[in-house]
């Protein structure tokens, strides 16, 4: 195509042509992995194994079915799944029609599922047998009457009713496995979206672009220093982010995806040693589970095994027992909106020489920008100054770059919010080191002022953890006649542990400022999302009983 002449020596006379440009997607990587790779196995589920060729051909036969349903160009296709393969080829087979893959959370009621039916406008939904019950009453609940096919996973042994017209091992297989899939039209376009938890109010819709879903899947491959063929068991729910984009980034290097329908603690062991797995990804809550595992549940590991972790940084006692279990922990940040996680904490090997106590210190940072993440900083949310680099002056985390969302689905109030001054704001409230590493301190609706001072829960938490019986602990505001608002902190105790509330102020008071102890310990179980991360609001909701 002719290009008229510009004064730039760099001008070549062309445009943009589909010899030199193709949109940036992670369909493609599926579709070299089975071309180079086609024999070896892309999935594990119990005793189903699937070769590369096997996987793209399903996705393939899914889009297929799909487009002959109707799908086409931003139409939603909404799955209610498991850790399962279905999962996988809807990672691949819905984008493949140019619509949308919407994973809902497993753990949401009736009406939340309702309104992200409603709000994505569904044309079809897939739903495991394992979720009828609610996924029943949300459809019946819902305006949008979409198509709906049930899953029946071999895996699942309980019960539950046929909601649809056809089953998904039937509709894939009316598919044509050399169906000739679509490239999106642009990078821009959506591949996926994802509501966030709806804590306040009704959930938002974060919509992923093709282009941030194939760098973040390339980054991950990076940050994780994945070589070829790595085994990957899933412990992170697929629907959290879509798997922070590993459902991608596995078939960049021909990996193993080793699926599971739910995390115990036998049935990982089990997976690590029979697959030899070599690297997971997951809430604090899965170490727990690992961790106070029985003796009979425990296997050997075949190696090291590497853990990603995300939420807050893990208890400096809590490194020391996952690197003795044999798992190397690397500890990530991110949010919904830059498709899970994009900021580690990448560890110098210098630091291994530091005192125990300064490397623990050092491990509680967030990090620094992935490789995909064009830039990240804490900045004054009204003057949008960046704050000094000393590690105290407080600020909001910002990010900005292509691994940061589209924006908030039929939400443009709320998108506009998001993205002032030019940077997504992520509501976290943190500081930054002279070397550029962020330290998140609170989220801004989560600091407790008390008196005038500013108190991160976050810092009185990591005192509580670091008393031998606390397994896990919460810190929140509760309203306070004299000072506004004081720290209450939520204490769960490790089986066969013993302490008194007493005892942990006492402790506390060992640990930090006297503004800062505790005033009331509440010893009960901390209520938490389907991904790990605690609700505080519901502990909010507590205090007032307390």
């Amino acid at each position: 195509m002719a290009k008229t002449p510009t004064d730039t020596p760099y001008d070549t006379g062309l445009d943009r042509n589909p010899a030199n440009y193709q949109p940036l997607t992670p369909l493609g990587f599926l579709e070299r992995a089975a071309a180079v790779f086609p024999d070896r196995t892309a999935i594990i589920h119990g005793p189903l194994r699937r070769s590369y060729a096997e996987f793209y051909a399903r996705a393939r036969r899914l889009a297929s079915a799909l487009a002959k349903a109707g799908i086409k160009r931003d139409d939603t296709v909404t799955v209610m799944l498991a850790n399962t393969p279905a999962m996988l080829e809807c990672h691949y087979g819905v984008p493949m029609t140019q619509g949308v893959l919407n994973t809902l959370n497993t753990r949401l009621d009736a009406a939340i599922l309702a309104f992200s039916l409603d709000h994505a406008e569904a044309k079809v939904v897939i739903t495991d047998r394992e979720f009828s019950k609610v996924m029943k009453e949300a459809l019946a609940l819902a305006k949008v009457k979409p198509l709906v096919i049930d899953y029946d996973d071999p895996e699942y042994s309980g019960s539950g009713e046929r909601l649809g017209s056809i089953d998904y091992e039937a509709f894939v297989a009316s598919g044509d496995p050399d169906y000739a899939w679509a490239m999106p039209d642009d990078e821009w376009d959506a591949i996926t979206l994802n509501y966030t938890s709806g804590t306040t109010g009704d959930p938002k819709g974060v919509v992923y672009h093709h282009r941030g879903a194939h760098l973040l899947a390339v980054g991950n491959i990076v940050t994780c220093a994945m070589g070829k063929h790595p085994v990957y068991l899933w412990t992170l729910p697929m629907f959290h982010c879509n798997g922070w984009c590993f459902p991608w980034s596995i078939s960049v290097v021909a990996g193993t995806h080793v699926c599971l329908r739910a995390v115990r603690a036998k049935a990982m062991y089990d997976a690590i040693a029979d697959h030899k797995v070599t690297h997971l990804c997951g809430a604090p809550i899965v170490m727990s589970v690992l961790l106070n595992a029985e003796t009979a549940e425990k296997r050997p590991l075949p190696h090291i095994v590497e853990f990603f972790t995300a939420a807050a940084p893990p208890p400096e006692a809590v490194l020391a027992a996952m690197k003795q279990a044999g798992f190397n922990v690397t500890h990530l940040y991110g949010l919904t909106e830059c498709y899970g996680p994009a900021v580690v904490n990448d560890w110098h090997q210098e630091w291994d020489a530091l005192p125990l106590s300064e490397q623990a210190h050092k491990k509680a940072r967030q990090g620094v920008r992935y490789g995909a993440l064009e830039a990240l900083d804490v900045r004054d949310p009204d003057s949008m100054a960046p704050v000094k680099r000393d590690g105290e002056s407080m600020g909001e985390v910002m990010m900005r770059g292509n691994v940061v969302m589209k924006g908030y689905l039929k939400n443009k109030a709320s998108t506009d919010k998001a993205f002032a001054g030019g940077w997504f704001h992520t509501g976290d409230l943190g500081v930054i080191y002279p070397d550029g590493y962020i330290q998140l301190k609170d989220r801004s609706k989560d600091i407790i002022i008390s008196g005038g001072e500013n108190i991160s829960s976050i810092e009185v938490e990591d005192a509580l953890y670091k008393h031998p019986a606390v397994a896990a602990a919460a810190v929140v505001a509760k309203h306070d006649d004299k000072w506004g608002e004081t720290p209450c902190a939520f204490v769960e105790l490790k089986p066969g542990a013993q302490a008194t509330a007493d005892e942990l102020v006492q402790w506390c008071k060992q640990h930090l400022a006297g503004y800062k102890v505790p005033r009331t310990i509440v010893f009960a179980e901390i209520p938490k999302t389907s991904t790990g991360k605690i609700q505080k609001f519901k502990l909010r909701e507590m205090t007032k009983g307390v």
